[in-house]
């Protein structure tokens, strides 16, 4: 097939699915605008910008602002911390939603399960900023709910609120709280595509709930938990910028400051605004390298993977 007649044949395939192509418009000129045109914005990377002399006109200094993180002694704790807290979102966080799915499932009675599944939604949907101030309201040592109980019970009280050994779990805790149930939805449209025939057959089988569980129900919905396991690695340096700053102040902010908080203060409290593109740079590269390589890894253990 000539070029010629390669053009003609997507001209008719455009103006028989012209209405497909209308629908597709509005997702596609979201992206371009809100994800491809700022990709210009990562040159300030490897420029020292000045406001006053423009972006082009910025002098052009290569790598330095990656040698001055990489040197710097924070560098160290801002990567310990986002990633002790990415692996405690791993290990706590990310099967949550599945096992909670896997208890939905079990429900029987329609009008309790709708009822439940809509208590575990109403928090996604709540701000981020209220979900700090109920923290405080239960765990400030003045007059907080949870401190009032323990001072009757022990006649003391935890200041769970700068003491930096409780940020990580009360981090944790919020993200299960505030998100489990929302996540939910996937794992229960997977769920409902079960074959029930294979159910069936085990009870035929002898089969309890627990082994039609673990032998049906996970490996049915085995390319789904992979799938957003590999999306979940491409956001591990991600960790909520709202809710770690809310909750960061000076007694904490050794186990406390990440990335996202970081580039924040040095970016726009700061003013560098080249550097702190740097250190966002340096996320989204290790954030596109643990996608590939988990992508890889999935494939390599028979899955089908994102690509």
């Amino acid at each position: 097939m000539t070029g010629r007649e390669r053009r003609n044949s997507l001209l008719k395939r455009v103006r028989r699915e012209k209405w497909m192509f209308v629908l597709l418009t509005p997702g596609l000129l979201y992206f371009l605008v809100f994800k491809y045109v700022p990709m210009w914005g990562v040159l300030l990377a490897f420029k020292d910008y000045q406001p006053f002399l423009g972006f082009i006109k910025s002098e052009w200094v290569g790598l330095e602002h990656f040698r001055v993180f990489f040197a710097n002694p924070e560098f160290t704790m801002l990567l310990r911390n986002t990633l002790l807290l990415s692996l405690y979102n791993l290990i706590f966080f990310f099967p949550a939603p599945i096992i909670l799915a896997l208890l939905l499932n079990e429900i029987r009675m329609a009008f309790f399960k709708r009822f439940v599944q809509t208590l575990v939604y109403v928090p996604h949907f709540i701000s981020m900023v209220i979900v700090a101030s109920l923290t405080y309201v239960f765990l400030t040592t003045e007059g907080g709910v949870v401190n009032e109980f323990l001072f009757q019970q022990t006649g003391s009280k935890t200041d769970f609120l700068t003491n930096p050994d409780w940020f990580r779990p009360i981090i944790i805790i919020q993200t299960i709280w505030k998100e489990c149930g929302w996540g939910t939805i996937i794992f229960l449209a997977a769920l409902a595509g079960v074959d029930m025939e294979q159910y069936e057959a085990a009870i035929m089988d002898g089969a309890n709930r627990w082994k039609q569980t673990w032998h049906i129900t996970l490996p049915s919905i085995r390319s789904t938990i992979v799938i957003l396991l590999i999306l979940r690695m491409g956001n591990i340096l991600d960790n909520g910028f709202e809710q770690i700053y809310l909750l960061l102040n000076p007694l904490n902010r050794e186990v406390a400051e990440v990335f996202d908080t970081y580039v924040y203060m040095v970016g726009i409290t700061q003013g560098s605004f080249s550097y702190s593109t740097a250190v966002g740079l340096f996320k989204s590269v290790i954030g596109v390298i643990l996608v590939m390589g988990t992508n890889w890894l999935a494939k390599r253990f028979g899955e089908s993977g994102l690509y």
